[in-house]
C-alpha cells in the first residue's frame, strides 16, 4: 500500500464522512421536534449510530406513535447492517473485543461500501475506519447543534419541522436509487414497493406499524425464487 493510496483513500473517506455527518442536525432537529431532549438525542446518535434508524424512531414518535412500534421500525431498518457486518467480517479481522466491538458499532451503509469498494484489504480497513470515525463524530456534534437550534425556535417554525425527517430520511436514500447504485432497477422497485405499501395502510393502522407491515411486505414478496431445473437450462 503506497503512501499516495492510503492518502487518497483517507481523503475521500473523510470528505464522505463529513458530507453525511451534516445529516445530524436534521435528526437532532427531529428529535426536538419529537420532544426528546438534547441528551437522549444525543444518546441516540452515540448509540444507535444509524441514520435510517433513528429517523424512523423520531418520526414514528412525533406522529403519535407508540414506543414498541419507533423501536420495531427503527430494528427493522437496522438489520441490514448485520449482514453488512458479516460481509465486512473477514475483511476486517479486527483483534480484541474493543476492536470488535469498535467495528460492530460502525457498520452502517457509507463505511461499508467504502471499505468494499478499496482496490485491497488494508486501504479497505484504512477507509473503513477513516469514514467510521468522521462519521461518528460529525454526526454526534451536529446532532447536538441541531437539537439545540430547534429548541430554540418557536412554535411556528417548530411546526415546519415536521418535513425534516421525510426530507432527511429521502436524503439518505436517494443516493443508493441512482444508476450508479448496485441494482438500481432492482433498489427503486422494493422503495416503490414499500412506499406504496406504507401508505395504503397509514389511514388504518397506528404510526409506524405502516413502516414494520412495508418492510414484511416487501421481505416476503422480494424472497429469492427457485428456478426449475428446465428454467436454469
Amino acid at each position: 500500500m503506497s503512501t499516495s493510496d492510503r492518502s487518497r483513500t483517507i481523503r475521500d473517506a473523510v470528505g464522505l464522512g463529513a458530507a453525511v455527518g451534516l445529516y445530524g442536525v436534521a435528526f437532532g432537529a427531529a428529535a426536538a421536534g419529537a420532544g426528546l431532549s438534547t441528551w437522549q438525542a444525543l444518546t441516540m446518535s452515540a448509540v444507535m449510530f444509524t441514520g435510517a434508524s433513528q429517523f424512523a424512531l423520531v418520526g414514528v414518535l412525533s406522529a403519535g406513535g407508540g414506543a414498541a412500534a419507533a423501536v420495531g421500525s427503527a430494528l427493522l431498518l437496522g438489520t441490514r447492517n448485520t449482514v453488512y457486518g458479516v460481509r465486512l467480517a473477514p475483511l476486517l479481522a479486527p483483534r480484541g473485543w474493543p476492536r470488535r466491538a469498535g467495528a460492530a458499532h460502525w457498520v452502517i451503509d457509507e463505511t461499508t461500501a467504502m471499505a468494499v469498494a478499496a482496490p485491497d484489504r488494508e486501504l479497505g480497513r484504512v477507509a473503513f475506519w477513516a469514514t467510521g470515525a468522521t462519521i461518528y463524530l460529525g454526526w454526534n456534534v451536529t446532532t447536538v447543534i441541531g437539537s439545540l437550534g430547534a429548541a430554540g425556535l418557536g412554535e411556528t417554525a417548530q411546526a415546519a419541522l415536521d418535513s425534516v425527517v421525510p426530507a432527511a430520511f429521502l436524503a439518505l436514500l436517494w443516493p443508493r436509487l441512482t444508476r450508479t447504485a448496485n441494482e438500481p432497477a432492482v433498489q427503486r422497485r422494493v422503495a416503490l414497493g414499500g412506499a406504496v405499501v406504507a401508505l395504503a395502510l397509514t389511514p388504518f393502522v397506528p404510526p409506524g406499524v405502516q413502516v414494520i407491515l412495508a418492510v414484511v411486505a416487501v421481505a416476503l414478496v422480494g424472497r429469492p425464487r427457485r428456478v426449475a431445473a428446465g428454467e436454469a437450462a
